[in-house]
């Protein structure tokens, strides 16, 4: 029998399917965690916090595949996952389609002016004009980070005619490469930040990105808060040299309630609920990772999976 240290979170979704060669073993705090996770095989270590997720694979001394529902699996330690051979899958794609509805959603209040509208209706105000003048067809957005995600919100922007350029490392039509994108930051109206959180990225649009982008343009990050010098973004948005920024990432998270950001009008911040805001997430995890098992036995490989060498 192979052993499974599971989350109890996942069982009622799980447990009816598993095939009879996975003996599982459920853990429901992170105590039970720590001593069921010696015994995996497989694992799925997933809690609300990271630190006792990082105990546990270091206590999992004879895991061969980790699963996790969380896409971005950077703060993992990656050396003792390789050094150990550990197959990592991920929820890579899980929450791609209301993370991308989320950026539409932004794109479309801050260019509607929709919050506005909302407190207007808080004050029982009837508004003569709108506070929104922008259209989003004809206009132009540059896409960084082109997976699962960047994929649906190329698609999305399409059917309502905003031109997309996306970032790549090879280019090619309608695209960048990792050295270009900056000299055209200029020519765009949206910038939106769907990067895995990297060394690479880290810090990626800082001052100098800010100050080449247009006036009026807007700043959307669903990507990690990392990505973004927040202290320049801070003041590029006080001085309004960029036009607005929707943050559904922040650092830190949640942000305290002193932060200068919560004070700017233009400043438009979702608390990180892109990926939950739908029903779904953990049906498709429970399926993939189905699914995945049926490879396990099989030899085959699984999918999708997270790279420890590359972070993402």
């Amino acid at each position: 029998m192979t052993k499974a240290v599971l989350s109890a979170l996942i069982r009622p979704l799980v447990e009816p399917r598993l095939p009879d060669w996975v003996e599982p073993l459920w853990f429901a705090s992170i105590d039970e965690l720590y001593e069921l996770a010696p015994e995996a095989e497989i694992g799925w270590f997933d809690l609300n916090d990271k630190e006792p997720m990082i105990e546990g694979v270091k206590r999992a001394g004879k895991l061969k595949w980790l699963n996790s529902i969380y896409a971005g699996l950077d703060f993992l330690p990656h050396d003792i996952l390789r050094e150990r051979g550990v197959t990592v899958t991920h929820g890579a794609g899980i929450n791609a389609i209301t993370i991308a509805e989320y950026v539409l959603m932004g794109m479309l209040d801050i260019a509607k002016g929709y919050r506005e509208v909302v407190r207007a209706q808080d004050r029982k105000e009837w508004l003569l004009d709108s506070p929104g003048k922008r259209e989003l067809a004809g206009s132009k957005a540059l896409l960084l980070g082109y997976g699962a995600i960047g994929k649906l919100v190329e698609q999305r922007l399409a059917a309502f005619d905003v031109e997309v350029t996306v970032v790549r490392r090879s280019g090619g039509e309608n695209a960048l490469g990792p050295e270009q994108w900056r000299a055209r930051l200029g020519t765009f109206d949206w910038v939106i930040l769907a990067v895995p959180a990297t060394p690479e990225t880290e810090g990626m649009i800082g001052a100098d990105e800010l100050a080449a982008m247009k006036e009026d343009a807007v700043l959307v990050n669903i990507a990690r808060g990392s990505v973004v010098d927040q202290d320049a973004l801070v003041a590029a948005l006080g001085d309004k040299t960029i036009g607005a920024a929707f943050l559904d990432v922040t650092t830190p998270e949640p942000l305290p309630a002193d932060h200068p950001l919560w004070e700017l009008d233009n400043a438009h911040i979702t608390m990180h609920l892109s990926g939950r805001a739908q029903s779904q997430m953990f049906q498709r995890s429970a399926d993939r990772f189905i699914e995945n098992l049926d490879r396990y036995e099989r030899g085959e490989p699984l999918q999708p999976q997270f790279d420890l060498t590359l972070g993402y």
